[in-house]
């Protein structure tokens, strides 16, 4: 069976300076991390599926967050440097990828032995993708090398929890 890599929310909103919820240069410093996981999983033969934050202009969850990632805007598009990559994109508007979307279908369908999850942010949207796919009893791997987080200190405690909690097999 093949594997599967979910790329979470490496969006313009997310990972370009000059928006709402830039999670910093941490964040764009994993690009060339996220790029060579993506050329692996592609040389296996194994589906990539680019999870994209979409929200509504009145979406409840801009009474925490500002505003981003609107769905139809440049917020909400797949970053320049993971554009030539082929894959699925999965539009998402809760902090799990499995939130009101049809990730748990493709995944039955795929049937990977192991997901392995990246992107931004490690304690929110990374951790609540990886929670839900353990939850599926999926094997889930995260290289700590292409998460990352606007709070460094929130992005350590979420691989800890992912690997000691969740029972994630996070590579360090």
């Amino acid at each position: 069976m093949p594997n599967a890599l979910l790329v979470v929310d490496m969006v313009v909103g997310f990972m370009e300076e000059g928006h709402n919820l830039y999670c910093g240069d941490a964040a764009r410093e994993i690009i060339p991390d996220v790029r060579l996981l993506i050329e692996e999983h592609r040389i296996e033969g194994s589906p990539v599926i680019f999870i994209c934050d979409s929200h509504d202009p009145n979406d409840l969850e801009f009474e925490m967050f500002p505003i981003h990632c609107v769905t139809g805007t440049r917020e909400a598009e797949l970053i320049t440097e993971l554009q030539e990559y082929e894959g699925d994109i999965l539009p998402k508007r809760r902090y799990s990828a499995f939130f009101d979307t049809d990730l748990e279908n493709k995944l039955a369908i795929i049937a990977p032995d192991k997901i392995t999850i990246c992107g931004v942010c490690t304690d929110i949207c990374v951790m609540h993708t990886a929670a839900d796919a353990r939850n599926r009893d999926y094997k889930v791997e995260v290289h700590a090398n292409t998460v990352a987080s606007f709070d460094e200190e929130a992005h350590i405690q979420a691989l800890d929890h992912m690997e000691k909690i969740l029972g994630a097999s996070v590579v360090r």
